[in-house]
């Protein structure tokens, strides 16, 4: 008989993405237009921060993983770094907002990059040790889709606050007087606070029900050697590469062509939605996320009736054919772009849920295979995949953007219109090229090998090993 796990605890374990994605999504959305159009960088060269970015992340990440999976304390393994480093978390976002006003392109570079190394591997010290509860939780199939879902709820709902109020702080800042840096910053203060609190009462309240045992630990070579030998592991990475990547593109790339192309270069476009005068970007991506919000329960049937594949192509295929009618929508063609928003946030909802369900399942495969349980590693090159498309994803839409002929708008100005050129590649990154970064999932996705029958034979031998070392011991 199944044992599912109580509502309070999913409700609580899935609050915690509060933080995370909600801090991730300002990060994706703001942050490139942040660092070319407030703090001044050219594009090209603000992309030489999220490289080095790539390159700490591709250091810090499995190491971090690898330490979650080696502690040993009273209260776990997971549990002390959300009480050490929560709230140091949150305060390293307004960090990342609080570019100074210096004349010097190099010393404006070497300050985002440092924010943006230091809020990374805050970001990891909380992020890895709270995904590998996710296992650690319950081992049922359909148990690991519903508590997805709840953090898939809670990551919606805070992308969508975030994106509905985040332009609304920055507006309400400069209306009393502060300047659009002091707007980001106060902006990043709120959700930087907002997001700390639920992960550090999961720290004090959640407990690891399926922890592995004590054994010996492996060098982080070795550790990251057997999470390659991991077949449905290396589909499972994939998925999620290409799976954020395409979100990324579509979150980074947006807020230009939101303002430079639909609106026409308005830097101050809005929109009337049901009475209510809403920035063109957040009635945009307000749309986009609430259908995301909405069809949650739809996509746990969907994974529920078929299985979690199955589910998920049929999602990415809805968000190509969203992606690809983007393209005819032309300046001032507001009310086309909304109804497209939704349709694109059918899509975009599944790539949020189902491949966070998918991953812990590959774990099991791993401890059938080495006789370990490395939830930590698997999560660390997880959680470096996730923060790996953001990073490259900035990069490359910044060199771009660059080598298109993009121009920072004057200081003060709220009419500017950007290069042919540059219009050109902001529509074809929003539209082609997002299309096919979300074939790449569904290629993916149609080969991988871990069916649900599959999982529960593993689970069955595994049990039956389980038994054994009992009886033996």
């Amino acid at each position: 008989m199944k044992k599912h796990l109580p509502y309070w605890l999913k409700f609580l374990y899935g609050s915690g993405d509060l933080g995370i994605a909600g801090i991730g999504m300002m990060r994706s959305i703001f942050y490139a237009i942040y660092l070319t159009d407030v703090v001044g960088i050219e594009p090209r060269l603000a992309s030489l921060g999220a490289l080095v970015g790539i390159i700490w992340d591709a250091i810090n990440d499995p190491v971090i993983g690898t330490l979650s999976d080696r502690v040993k304390s009273k209260l776990g393994r997971r549990r002390p770094f959300l009480l050490w480093f929560a709230f140091p978390f949150g305060l390293s976002f307004v960090m990342l907002w609080s570019a100074p006003n210096w004349e010097s392109q190099i010393g404006l570079l070497i300050y985002v990059t440092l924010a943006f190394m230091i809020s990374d591997t805050l970001t990891t010290l909380v992020a890895v040790p709270y995904l590998s509860l996710t296992p650690e939780l319950t081992q049922d199939y359909d148990e690991r889709t519903s508590l997805s879902s709840f953090r898939s709820f809670f990551q919606l709902f805070s992308a969508m606050a975030v994106v509905v109020t985040a332009p609304m702080i920055v507006d309400a800042v400069i209306l009393n007087g502060g300047s659009q840096q002091q707007g980001f910053i106060t902006a990043g203060a709120v959700f930087g606070a907002i997001g700390s609190l639920p992960l550090f009462l999961i720290g004090l309240f959640v407990r690891e029900k399926f922890a592995s045992r004590e054994e010996e630990s492996l060098p982080l070579k070795e550790s990251l050697k057997m999470a390659w030998a991991n077949i449905p592991f290396r589909y499972a990475a994939g998925i999620y590469m290409f799976n954020w990547s395409a979100v990324d593109m579509i979150a980074i790339s947006f807020p230009f062509f939101l303002l430079y192309w639909v609106a026409g270069g308005d830097l101050l476009a809005s929109v009337n939605f049901f009475g209510i005068d809403l920035a063109l970007e957040s009635a945009f991506f307000g749309v986009l996320m609430s259908v995301c919000i909405l069809f949650i329960p739809f996509w746990l049937w969907m994974a529920k009736r078929f299985n979690k594949i199955k589910a998920y192509i049929i999602g990415m295929i809805a968000w190509v054919i969203a992606e690809i009618l983007i393209f005819t929508v032309q300046p001032g063609d507001m009310n086309h772009l909304l109804w497209l928003a939704a349709f694109a946030g059918i899509g975009v909802s599944a790539a949020y849920i189902l491949p966070d369900s998918i991953l812990p399942d590959v774990i099991e495969w791993d401890e059938l295979k080495t006789h370990r349980r490395q939830e930590g590693v698997y999560y660390g090159i997880r959680t470096l995949i996730r923060k790996l498309t953001g990073a490259g994803v900035i990069f490359v839409t910044l060199q771009i953007l660059g080598w298109s002929g993009y121009q920072t708008p004057p200081e003060g100005v709220t009419q500017f219109t950007q290069p042919d050129a540059a219009l050109l590649m902001i529509r074809l990154m929003v539209t082609f090229i997002g299309a096919a970064i979300v074939s790449g999932t569904i290629l993916l996705a149609w080969s991988y090998p871990l069916t649900r029958e599959k999982y529960d034979r593993i689970k069955k031998l595994l049990a039956i090993r389980r038994n054994k070392n009992v009886e033996n011991s």
